[in-house]
């Protein structure tokens, strides 16, 4: 039986040393985890709810069952208070709050402002770097696919700094009419930046003016005979028309706005986010809060709102499907975040509604893909646990491989698979220590598991919660290593089991080693098929990871030891000379000839090698 009183007791202990000002509240249990953030205009009156209502859900019920502290912080006004729980939401996701799930940042399309020959290229992350930024899109995929619009109307460069600084001749782009050779001088100064604004007036959405000046300047190009320079300039006026006709309808004349809806189904919700910008829809993404079945959409969306523009640019309308609850408070938050006016619509009616209608069938139909992939996964969990006899249900699996050549670089990786896929987050790789192991697999997936589950059981920081299921990319050795290193840790009752490919990898000739079994499957068996999956993706995570050391590893060189030679001196010597060993047999005075190497520094290098 769930009995609240446990937490109204401790929240009428609290509530005479709470001040009357708005913040933030947290509910921790036994072990110090919080359970649940909440915020209050006035922090005594919205505790207080908790123990004067009789009839609260069962959520809050079970949550006032394992609360045993509160904490509080007092913020100077209920706007702090909402960004506040936002920020510790998302920093601590407490079960029993509705978490904004895959949050990460938007790619922009970045334009220099101070280069010489500005490039265009993808960013993500602080707009720290002086230029123009347009963004955001709603997948890398959106953001590549108008780069390469740009590039074939405006023939800006893509390359970095160092390729360009660097070529003697024009890269494949230029043949291909993507980039118009500032490297080698094929376009003047005065040219190229003329492009650069036409282009920034493109992303603007002004592709019309655009037009028209292009047509101007290739007739003024044809009156003075300059025929070469009037075919290009129609090239791009083509181009131009072809781009405008694929482009996607944006029939709400939405000039900077987000459209956000959701649909809700078997107690699951997905929301769906369009991003409209210079009256151009610029993709939409998908987003499937963790939250409890009884939940309503509309509390679920203001919950969504407040995270999702925690940390993100907000532009000046956001249309949303339903009426939230807090929206004046958000408007006014947001507002005051960005130092311009926010508003929350609600479409009802014409062309607004036909784009959240559009918004919410986008969200219906993602949501029922990702509830027909949630159980075929566990249909796939429950034929694993048959298939070897597992005693328990399985809801998370944890694969590991290695990587090495010939003891070097050696590296361990660990993915995860739950109910939803492949969880990215608890992803991780290892980097092995211990010398003797480095050429040793055995020892290798012994140090792994030691060191990932040594650190759940001692509970350190960022630790992950254990796995109902280990697979290891292996045979019986392997499998006999594994079984070992957690039955030292006491982790008896974790299952593990080896998967030995064949002579082909994926011919379906695996043996499958558990509990000192060997298993086989039938070549068309799809729990073979997924077991083959994961492994694969092990393999594929802990490869990139050896290639990215290797690689690190090949990039380090002598100059790295010398004191004062930083990134940019080790590329201007690696560049001028080829290599570290050039370096080494150059004499003084053309140590000295290379760019950024004063006197000083260069006989710190002649010296570091001659001494």
């Amino acid at each position: 039986m769930i009995s609240s009183d446990i937490g109204k007791e401790v929240i009428k202990k609290e509530l005479p040393l709470i001040p009357k000002l708005p913040g933030v509240y947290r509910m921790l249990n036994l072990k110090n985890e919080i359970l649940y953030i909440g915020k209050a205009k006035n922090l005594p009156n919205r505790l207080k709810s908790y123990v004067s209502e009789k009839n609260h859900i069962i959520r809050t019920e079970r949550m006032l069952s394992q609360t045993k502290k509160i904490e509080i912080t007092t913020t100077s006004n209920e706007s702090e208070a909402l960004l506040l729980e936002a920020n510790l939401i998302k920093k601590y996701k407490p079960k029993f709050n509705i978490l904004l799930r895959d949050d990460k940042s938007f790619p922009f399309i970045f334009i220099g402002k101070e280069d010489k020959w500005p490039q265009i290229k993808r960013h993500r992350g602080k707009k720290e770097k002086n230029g123009f930024f347009f963004g955001p899109f709603a997948s890398a995929g959106s953001a590549n696919w108008t780069i390469k619009m740009i590039q074939k109307i405006f023939h800006l460069r893509v390359c970095d700094d160092t390729v360009f600084k660097n070529r003697q001749r024009p890269c494949i782009l230029y043949q291909i009419k993507r980039c118009s050779g500032p490297c080698v001088g094929y376009i003047d100064e005065k040219d190229y930046k003329t492009t650069v604004e036409d282009a920034i007036e493109f992303v603007s959405g002004k592709s019309r003016k655009i037009q028209k000046s292009l047509s101007n300047q290739m007739e003024k190009a044809s009156e003075e005979l300059d025929f070469e320079k009037a075919t290009i300039l129609r090239d791009r006026i083509k181009s131009l028309n072809i781009i405008q006709s694929s482009q996607r309808i944006n029939e709400a004349n939405l000039v900077e706005a987000d459209v956000i809806a959701g649909y809700k189904e078997s107690g699951k919700t997905c929301i769906q986010v369009f991003f409209y910008r210079s009256k151009q829809n610029w993709g939409n993404q998908a987003f499937y809060p963790k939250h409890d079945a009884e939940e309503s959409l509309s509390e679920i969306l203001n919950s969504f709102i407040s995270q999702f523009y925690e940390n993100k640019s907000v532009p000046s309308t956001i249309i949303i499907s339903e009426l939230i609850r807090e929206k004046e408070l958000i408007e006014k938050t947001l507002s005051k975040k960005e130092n311009k006016q926010i508003n929350i619509t609600i479409a009802k009616k014409g062309s607004k509604l036909r784009v959240v209608n559009q918004a919410i069938q986008n969200a219906k139909d993602s949501l029922g893909r990702k509830l027909y992939e949630n159980q075929n996964n566990k249909e796939l969990f429950e034929a694993v646990a048959k298939k070897f006899d597992l005693e328990t249900s399985i809801n998370l699996i944890e694969v590991y491989d290695n990587s090495h050549i010939q003891g070097t670089n050696s590296v361990g990786a660990l993915i995860t698979y739950g109910g939803d896929g492949f969880i990215k987050k608890r992803y991780r790789k290892f980097n092995i220590k211990t010398e003797k192991n480095k050429q040793d697999d055995y020892g290798m997936i012994k140090e792994i598991l030691n060191r990932r589950f040594k650190r759940a059981i001692q509970e350190k920081d960022n630790y992950l919660s254990f796995p109902e299921l280990v697979l290891i990319d292996g045979g019986k050795g392997q499998y006999s290593s594994a079984r070992e290193s957690l039955n030292e840790l006491g982790l008896h009752d974790i299952p593990v089991i080896a998967i030995a490919k064949g002579k082909l990898r994926n011919s379906g000739n695996e043996v499958f080693f558990h509990n000192g079994k060997e298993f086989k499957f039938e070549k068309n068996d799809p729990t073979l098929f997924f077991l083959q999956r994961i492994r694969d993706e092990a393999h594929r995570f802990a490869i990139s990871a050896h290639r990215a050391k290797r690689k690190k590893g090949i990039n380090s060189s002598l100059l790295d030891q010398i004191e004062g030679i930083g990134t940019i001196r080790k590329r201007a010597l690696l560049n001028h000379f080829g290599s570290a060993r050039a370096v080494e047999s150059a004499s003084l005075d053309e140590i000295q000839s290379v760019e950024g190497v004063e006197e000083k520094v260069a006989k710190k290098i002649y010296n570091f090698f001659h001494e």
